[in-house]
């Protein structure tokens, strides 16, 4: 069994691309590289402990970019720290600290700290219950509730994310998935296809797919969907290799 889409987290202005070339340290923290880690997770709370800066004077937009940078290199710990000083420092029930939220929720879902994601997804959904953001954290919310044995409610907040966003793909995999676990096959089926058409298409999506054809009784197309997973599958996990072998040479 596979486990659905998890851990959205922002991307920066409008979710555009997060791996695109970064600089860990925005200038208006003022860190040099040469005297500083700038991965090293006490980096942004010595800097803003012990220069005492105002709250007002915290660029938290500059903030949350470091936060997501943390997340792009897998320091989820020290993603989780940033987010939390972004809510902080963001205005009260902003759109900022919303996003703040959600991604502290991603953080902590990484690392599998269930109970802290939960209630970060919870306080973000209560800023603003239909936003962008909102959308993003039900169905992260959907996850986290799954993960911790709590599947009814994971396929409320599933159902809920695409009320929000019906053209948000990653909330109609997770929706296919949880209904496929609750045995109503077609109607997965017709929440993945829905995935697909909105350009979401990987190995676990068709897997699901299959899985669920499977379930109506469609076997050979089933078959047939399940060996393009898994050369998807197999096409990805060359290209990590290639990707790999590539920064060692580097």
């Amino acid at each position: 069994m596979t486990d659905p889409e998890d851990h959205n987290f922002s991307e920066g202005d409008r979710f555009d691309d997060p791996y695109e070339e970064f600089d860990i340290d925005p200038p208006e923290l003022d860190v040099d590289p040469d005297k500083v880690d700038p991965v090293d997770s006490r980096v942004v709370t010595d800097m803003l402990d012990d220069q005492n800066v105002p709250d007002d004077e915290v660029d938290a937009e500059a903030l949350l970019d470091v936060g997501l940078n943390y997340m792009t290199i897998n320091r989820f710990e020290q993603a989780a720290d940033t987010f939390e000083r972004v809510a902080q420092f963001a205005p009260d029930d902003s759109r900022l600290e919303q996003e703040a939220w959600t991604n502290k929720g991603a953080a902590h879902a990484e690392l599998e700290e269930w109970d802290a994601a939960i209630g970060d997804y919870r306080e973000a959904i209560r800023i603003d219950e239909d936003s962008e953001h909102a959308a993003t954290a039900e169905t992260n919310l959907a996850y986290a509730l799954w993960e911790s044995g709590q599947s009814e409610q994971a396929l409320e907040h599933a159902e809920r994310a695409v009320e929000i966003d019906e053209r948000f793909a990653e909330a109609w995999f997770n929706r296919g998935f949880f209904l496929l676990e609750r045995g109503l096959a077609e109607d997965a089926l017709n929440s993945l296809e829905n995935a697909i058409r909105l350009g979401f298409r990987n190995s676990q999506v068709l897997e699901e797919k299959s899985r669920a054809l499977e379930e109506l009784g469609q076997y050979d197309e089933a078959e047939k969907i399940a060996e393009e997973a898994e050369e998807m599958r197999e096409q990805a996990e060359q290209e990590l290799i290639e990707e790999r072998q590539q920064r060692e040479q580097q």
